[in-house]
């Protein structure tokens, strides 16, 4: 672990400090040949599709397509490291529950089916057929199949979400919360009414043709590094780039391609943001509605400035939001967005001047309480210039893990349409369940009232992605039965039911072998592009499973066994050949036809995106313009009313550079010059002495809330940061305990991990002199 220190840093993202952290995570794992080698295959049309996030790939042939956060993932798969029966052994259940996220991962990759011991307190092995069979037992036995919760990860490939999804609907519940419900449940919430569809509607090479790309709420630098490629070439060619982002984000600022010889040599690097507004936390809603506005006002100006004959043509309630628009005071906008008029009216000025303009939006948008309403603001100003269905525009939701979104397309969706569930029912011979599931928040809740019994999990760390973490971890402990399929050990691992199992699976990078010979799977990346992957190395161990083959196991013995409600899937023949799962996908989804021979093809294929096409797939026919008010009753609006002379902080979590979400590679966040620690706070330095305190001081955070309910985080050190007044940041999951269940998004249920109001108090432990 690296020194403590607070060191600020001044280079561009990406150039030698990447490759630098390429070489140290390959080291720290005891992997540096057999890493650097399966880097090689990362993204390639005979390779493995990178484990980390969803950004497409653009060139297939490039010997190098990854990046530096996407080299610590396939180092942390490859590491040579081995949590196997040995550690468990050594540890009882509750000394690993003593150690750090970063630790419990860092002890490597599982090798064995482990079952709890309550006697021993310990995990101990345990054969594959009895645990399967030991799930089977506990999902028959319950009177009601809808008490069983089945969590999914979006690393989850399209064949083991399709086998997951269909088994859980035989066995007769929609109870599917997933990785979605917690980051773009906003996204599909917003534009699904509004244009048709759920995803985003451009794809790389309309990065190549925009005039303008406008990025709210993210940070590329960290969460999606190659996207800094596509935002560099776009400098490059004069696009106007306009980020919002309450921090100053390096990889929004500066970047230094490690595959360009002149930058790494001269220690050059190209600009990103021609425009960067450091707006307050939240207050992208009110931004986009100043940027409306003048574009409106524009309009009346000088004309020619909305796309009239589109407007027509393609959209309805243009009048309603235009008389929006003109009654929304200046004045409100600014107190709000935390931006002057003159600033929102630049934006809205580089967008006139736009022919073509993209619009991308993180997190950072969506988990806010009124993010569904923002989300439709963003997709009323592409709207305004006919900025959807033609080349170099549209709107660009960029996902997270790297196929979250094709588990959404594969049905793992806890609110199914009626079309799914009939198609199911026609291809496979049964009656699927038709209430509506439960999703993460509400699958919390469902465990805390013992209606949710057994809980299973396939892939993720429920307990440390999850908010409100003691009642989550409450919840959990009150299972008759936990399971996580897992490559590594996690915090989910330690907070059990009474009964408890781990099943390590197949990594991404590793080579699944089957009846069949060896075995590809498909994911679908944040543009709908859908490819193939195939592993290269030999499984960590030799009793790994692959996750098709854990859900189909798990189907014929749960649906099969004893109690069971019958099956007439062939469970085990499907996993003989994955190309017959692709074959059940394309009976049940029109946009899968021919599935085994087009993603066949290098790079794969593209579904199809109706709003991409400008045919509107909505109850009018047409695009919606959607008016909304700027929100002036968030959570942080209520606390300032109710602890009136208390300074009232909105603070956003967010990850550090060493993190991709849960999972922590190291206690380093370069960019933001935090180095060997995770405990800080990012804070105005006017805040810090409006409070009194001095930078590097220990606080604890205390969430403002309604229900009674203490809610804090302890011990973090005071960093000051350019970030606007009122503002915090820091790191999850270790602010996760301040995030209420019931603070969730409007119309989406996302928990609002980005707008908690908190109050600062002097840290009263035993380090609060400094220590």
């Amino acid at each position: 672990m690296s020194e403590q220190k607070i060191a600020f840093y001044t280079g561009p993202a990406g150039g030698w400090g990447a490759l630098r952290g390429v070489a140290n995570a390959l080291l720290k794992q005891d992997a540096a040949v057999k890493g650097a080698k399966t880097l090689l295959s990362a993204n390639q049309p005979d390779g493995f599709d990178c484990p980390g996030c969803a950004w497409p790939d653009r060139n297939h042939h490039s010997t190098f397509e990854f990046c530096e956060n996407g080299a610590k993932a396939v180092a942390a798969e490859a590491t040579a490291r081995r949590a196997g029966p040995a550690l468990f052994a050594r540890h009882t259940v509750r000394e690993l529950a003593r150690q750090s996220d970063f630790w419990l991962e860092d002890q490597g990759r599982l090798t064995h089916p482990m079952a709890y011991d309550a006697a021993s307190d310990r995990y101990a092995p345990i054969a594959w057929d009895a645990a399967f069979a030991l799930i089977a037992r506990h999902l028959n036995a319950l009177p009601d199949p809808d008490q069983a919760i089945f969590y999914t990860s979006g690393r989850t490939s399209n064949e083991a979400a399709f086998l997951y999804q269909l088994f859980v609907r035989e066995y007769g519940t929609n109870n599917f919360p997933d990785c979605s419900n917690m980051c773009h449940e906003p996204s599909g919430a917003a534009m699904k009414p509004q244009i048709g569809v759920g995803k985003g509607t451009v794809t790389l090479d309309d990065f190549t043709r925009a005039d303008a790309i406008f990025i709210f709420g993210q940070n590329p630098g960290t969460n999606h590094p190659r996207m800094l490629g596509e935002l560099r070439a776009a400098h490059q060619r004069g696009a106007r780039i306009v980020s919002f982002n309450p921090l100053r984000e390096r990889g929004l600022q500066r970047f230094q391609d490690p595959q360009s010889k002149l930058e790494m040599a001269t220690l050059g690097a190209t600009p990103i943001s021609t425009h960067y507004f450091q707006l307050r936390v939240g207050g992208d809603l009110a931004a986009v509605k100043g940027m409306m506005k003048h574009v409106l006002e524009q309009e009346a100006a000088r004309g020619g400035v909305l796309d009239r004959a589109f407007i027509a043509e393609h959209t309805t309630g243009f009048e309603a939001l235009a008389a929006d628009l003109r009654a929304e005071p200046w004045a409100v906008l600014e107190a709000e967005s935390g931006l002057t008029e003159q600033q929102m009216r630049g934006a809205g000025e580089v967008y006139i001047g736009a022919g073509s303009a993209i619009v991308c939006w993180g997190m950072g948008i969506t988990q806010h309480p009124h993010s569904v309403a923002t989300i439709q603001m963003l997709v009323n100003l592409l709207l305004l210039r006919g900025n959807l269905g033609r080349p170099g525009a549209g709107a660009c939701p960029v996902r997270g893990h790297s196929n979250v979104q094709g588990d959404r397309t594969m049905g793992i969706w806890e609110k199914p349409p009626a079309a799914l569930l009939d198609r199911l029912r026609q291809v496979f011979g049964f009656e699927p369940p038709r209430a509506p599931g439960v999703d993460t928040v509400e699958a919390i809740r469902l465990m805390l009232a013992g209606r949710g019994r057994v809980f299973f999990a396939l892939g993720g760390n429920f307990a440390a992605a999850t908010p409100d973490t003691h009642e989550t971890w409450k919840a959990l402990r009150q299972c008759d039965l936990t399971v996580h399929v897992a490559t590594k050990l996690n915090r989910s691992h330690v907070v059990h039911g009474r009964a408890a199992l781990i099943l390590p699976c197949l990594g991404r990078t590793e080579i699944d072998l089957q009846a069949g010979g060896a075995q590809g799977v498909t994911v679908e990346d944040s543009m709908s592009m859908v490819h193939l992957s195939a592993g290269i190395n030999p499984p960590a161990s030799g009793h790994l499973l692959s996750e098709p083959a854990i859900v189909a196991r798990l189907a014929a013995a749960t649906l099969g066994g004893p109690g069971g409600r019958g099956s007439k899937t062939p469970w085990p023949w499907l996993v003989e050949d994955y190309g017959r799962i692709r074959d059940l996908i394309e009976r049940v989804f029109d946009d899968f036809e021919d599935f085994n021979a087009r993603v066949a093809v290098p790079g794969g294929f593209r579904l199809r995106n109706t709003a991409s096409e400008r045919v509107w797939a909505t109850a009018s026919g047409k695009a919606g313009f959607v008016p909304h008010a700027v929100p002036r009753d968030t959570p942080s609006h209520r606390a300032r009313q109710r602890v009136r002379g208390t300074v009232v902080f909105t603070l956003l979590t967010t990850r550090s550079h060493d993190q991709y979400n849960t999972t922590i590679y190291g206690m380093d966040d370069r960019y933001r010059g935090v180095f060997g620690q995770r405990r800080v706070v990012f804070i105005h330095p006017g805040d810090i002495r409006a409070l009194g305190l001095r930078d590097g001081a220990w606080v604890d955070l205390v969430t403002v809330w309604d229900d009674g309910q203490e809610r804090r985080a302890d011990r973090f050190r005071l960093v000051a940061y350019d970030i606007p007044r009122g503002n915090l940041a820091a790191y999850y999951p270790e602010t996760n305990p301040l995030v209420p269940l019931s603070a969730t998004a409007l119309g989406a249920g996302t928990p609002t991990s980005k707008s908690i109001p908190v109050v600062v108090l002097p840290h009263q432990g035993a380090a609060a002199d400094g220590a």
